[in-house]
């Protein structure tokens, strides 16, 4: 995700700010007209416009004999464009980077972000489109060079990631991304 989107939606996350940022929507206000209508000290203002400031969600202007802060209605149409376009990513085919940081289907990414700490999997999903898109993201780990396996190593495989194998092993299998002969699996497909 965006560094810039991030600080931006960190910075709009506060009670205090927001209230600064709806405040400002109606029109540029000095920092004591702000601390009078929200409640705050001038002190605690001029902090949460600093904040909101460094964002680009707020600028200042010098009118003697005050500062005056105004809210940058362009920077924050832009942080709705970007959530708009993170939420209709997975939709429009769109790619984001995964947990390597290579690139996956905006989807997958997602879920992998979500499920894989530290290179491994804190959870199986038990919703079956997500354990779909850590089941692709395995075999294609695991298991990328297309011969046979043996079941001791697709379990010292699958072992790196999480500790139930089995469960893995089994799901791959009836995901249709291994199939299971003879004691060997190998890579469908």
């Amino acid at each position: 995700m965006d560094s810039q989107l991030l600080e931006a939606l960190r910075a709009l996350a506060d009670a205090s700010r927001l209230r600064l940022v709806g405040l400002l929507a109606g029109r540029p206000m000095a920092v004591e007209e702000l601390a009078a209508a929200s409640g705050l000290s001038a002190g605690t203002v001029v902090h949460h416009l600093k904040r909101l400031e460094a964002t680009g969600l707020v600028e200042s202007t010098p009118r003697r004999p005050y500062v005056e802060y105004s809210l940058r209605v362009d920077r924050l149409a832009a942080v709705s464009k970007q959530l708009a376009v993170l939420e209709r990513a997975d939709e429009a085919g769109a790619e984001l980077a995964g947990p390597d940081g290579e690139s996956l289907p905006a989807y997958d990414a997602k879920v992998l972000r979500a499920f894989l700490r530290d290179g491994r999997l804190v959870s199986i999903p038990a919703q079956e489109r997500k354990r779909q898109a850590v089941l692709r993201y395995l075999a294609a780990h695991c298991f990328a060079e297309d011969r046979p396996y043996a079941e001791r190593e697709v379990n010292e495989r699958l072992a790196a990631y999480h500790e139930d194998v089995a469960a893995l092993r089994r799901s791959m299998v009836v995901a249709g991304l291994m199939t299971r002969a003879g004691g060997e699996y190998r890579r469908a497909g």
